[in-house]
């Protein structure tokens, strides 16, 4: 599934990783996020609920991830590499930006989901 994130009027989609948190923060859309800077390595917003934690963790990351971080509820995007792992309980991979190098910035992102059939919002 690809969904579509907009931000300060550039479209950016995203390819879906198909698990029942993903699932979860699918239900969710669309969404209007408001992106924070953590680290200088990801952006994140508090989700308006928890969603389901049953999907893989993992301490690691690429630039470009889509990750739910569980005792926020958080989700992130990375957009720089530091080298650290990510601490107990790690995050939950969703997906991955199909852009190599999407310009995001803090303030709010519009999350929604794309019909794959025709690229329109669904």
């Amino acid at each position: 599934m690809k969904i579509r994130l907009t931000v300060n009027g550039k479209a950016f989609t995203a390819t879906l990783i198909d698990n029942e948190s993903t699932r979860d923060f699918i239900s969710l859309l669309p969404l209007t996020l408001t992106m924070d800077d953590l680290f200088r390595r990801e952006k994140f917003a508090h989700l308006p609920r928890a969603i389901s934690q049953e999907g893989k963790r993992a301490h690691t990351y690429e630039v470009g991830d889509i990750a739910y971080w569980s005792p926020g509820p958080d989700v992130a995007i990375f957009y720089r590499h530091d080298g650290q792992r990510i601490p107990n309980p790690g995050i939950i991979l969703m997906g991955k930006l199909d852009a190599r190098r999407a310009r995001l910035c803090t303030g709010e992102v519009r999350a929604s989901r794309v019909d794959e059939k025709n690229g329109m919002m669904a």
